[in-house]
């Protein structure tokens, strides 16, 4: 009886250590250890800066394949989103109507054009214009972009591009220029200053800045535009620029639900370009992260911002095989394929 009581108890404890031990490996990982996840992945993938900051502070950094912390790094396309901030500043400055304010209103020379004469400045800039969007990579001066023809009616179609942003930078600077102010000084009085983003380099073309892809910035210069928008335009306490106009940025058009205005959109949608048609990151329980949206450029630039958890996230990298779903889900829940 003794010799059976000992066994059941032994195997009682043999039972009891292995539920542990595997409860133990099974534990959910800390915020660090998926922090540290996302970075191996993307430093294995050519990745050279991952940054997260949480709340207003950051809490993880890395920097790898021979990239430092001081160094800029070339955002390409992710350059593109500061021209949708800049459309919801100069709504607020009363310098445009709104955003279905009318292109042609400014560049006059398309009223006598059926389809431009009716493109919005939405449109314009949630590439859904129907106007050719010209090669990436080629980024025509403001006054040869406006030339460029109308396929589709506007609304209709989505097309990626260089040439709808250089057309808004025309649109700016025919505002600007009776202030005498040019299309940068706007941009640094307006967003850049304030929030103390200092720009390394920005490309120029016809002595104005490059607004498709001309922006080069250090991880933590580039982190603080996306703070500025998760905290809804607010920094230090000053609102720059009102809640509402920004949330219109991320609002999805018929034409591709996964773009807003100059923001990609975590939801289903279509692009012809190569760039990401869509992250759909989901949570454990299949629900997908509804306010996550990003800035991002060739060669897997990213700027997320995700206000449900209070993150704003660069990955910065040299091209090489990427995957945002692959790259999120170890970040925000420590998944791996």
């Amino acid at each position: 009886m003794n010799r059976l009581f000992s066994a059941i108890v032994l195997t009682f404890l043999l039972f009891s250590l292995g539920c542990g031990v595997r409860a133990q490996n099974s534990k959910k990982p800390s915020e660090q250890d998926c922090y540290k996840l996302a970075a191996e992945y993307s430093a294995a993938n050519r990745g050279v800066s991952v940054l997260v900051m949480k709340g207003d502070k950051i809490v993880f950094e890395d920097y790898e394949n021979g990239h430092t912390m001081d160094q800029a790094w070339f955002l390409a396309s992710g350059t593109k989103s500061f021209s949708g901030v800049m459309l919801a500043a100069a709504i607020e400055d009363k310098l445009i109507a709104g955003f279905d304010e009318k292109v042609a209103d400014t560049i006059t020379e398309w009223k006598t054009d059926k389809q431009k004469s009716e493109i919005t400045l939405r449109q314009l800039l949630s590439l859904t214009s129907g106007l050719e969007s010209g090669q990436i990579g080629r980024v025509p001066d403001y006054r040869d972009a406006i030339g460029f023809s109308s396929r589709f009616a506007p609304g209709t179609h989505f097309a990626y591009g260089p040439v709808p942003f250089q057309i808004f930078g025309e649109v700016m600077r025919r505002k600007l220029e009776p202030k005498k102010e040019t299309v940068m000084e706007y941009l640094k009085r307006r967003i850049l200053d304030p929030i103390g983003l200092k720009v390394f380099f920005w490309r120029m073309s016809g002595g104005n800045p490059m607004l498709p892809q001309g922006a080069s910035l250090t991880a933590r210069e580039w982190v603080k535009f996306g703070l500025f928008l998760k905290n809804g335009g607010k920094w230090n306490g000053k609102q720059l620029v009102a809640k509402k106009l920004l949330a219109e940025l991320t609002v999805g058009s018929q034409a591709n639900p996964a773009y807003g205005i100059t923001f990609w959109l975590n939801h289903a949608g279509k692009n012809p370009m190569g760039m990401p048609t869509e992250m759909r990151v989901e949570t454990d329980n299949g629900k997908e992260v509804e306010d996550l949206y990003m800035a991002a450029g060739a060669g897997n630039q990213r700027l997320y911002i995700i206000p449900s958890k209070d993150l704003v996230v660069v990955r910065q990298a040299n091209f090489g095989e990427y995957d945002d779903r692959e790259f999120l889900g170890r970040l925000l829940f420590g998944r791996t394929k």
